[in-house]
């Protein structure tokens, strides 16, 4: 009898958003990013996770088994009352087409301090983006000219097992 192994199963467990200087409470923000013309998506941070990249070695693309996010980022109004703020996350396989991971939660009159929300769960893997390695981004945009802005949190993380061929 012989038993032939066909890839492996690896754990991706990264912490990839909002990088910087340390802080005195460990809390980190990305930098943050503004809007400038009316409800267009920018993109506050954009990252890819690569195995490759962590220290996976040759061969460690493979095919996405589960992947958990916990995904939190701030939002505001630069100086108006009454701005509304339109966010989502997406993820794909690299260099792919985005899947949106939620559809866009509205955020009506957040006012001129930051507000966090965190998205977080597993996701089913679906055409687009079932792949490592892949990308993940937030995108927001605002429904005044130049008054939203966002940032993210560095206790963001996503983990993702999948397996090598």
């Amino acid at each position: 009898m012989s038993t032939v192994i066909v890839g492996k199963v690896i754990e991706i467990i990264e912490h990839p958003f909002a990088k910087g200087d340390l802080t005195s409470d460990g809390i980190q923000w990305s930098a943050e990013v503004d809007t400038t013309t009316v409800n267009t998506d920018v993109t506050v941070e954009s990252i890819t996770i690569d195995q490759i990249k962590s220290g996976g070695g040759p061969g460690a693309e493979g095919t996405l088994i589960e992947v958990e996010f916990g995904l939190t980022a701030a939002f505001k109004a630069v100086s108006s009352a009454t701005a509304d703020i339109q966010f989502k996350w997406q993820a794909r396989n690299k260099g792919g087409t985005w899947v949106d991971l939620h559809a866009y939660i509205t955020i009506t009159d957040p006012g001129t301090t930051y507000a966090e929300r965190t998205y977080s769960g597993r996701f089913k893997t679906v055409t687009n983006f079932e792949k490592v390695p892949f990308d993940v981004q937030l995108v927001f945009q605002c429904n005044e000219a130049n008054q939203g802005r966002a940032k993210t949190k560095n206790a963001s993380y996503i983990t993702a097992l999948y397996k090598t061929s």
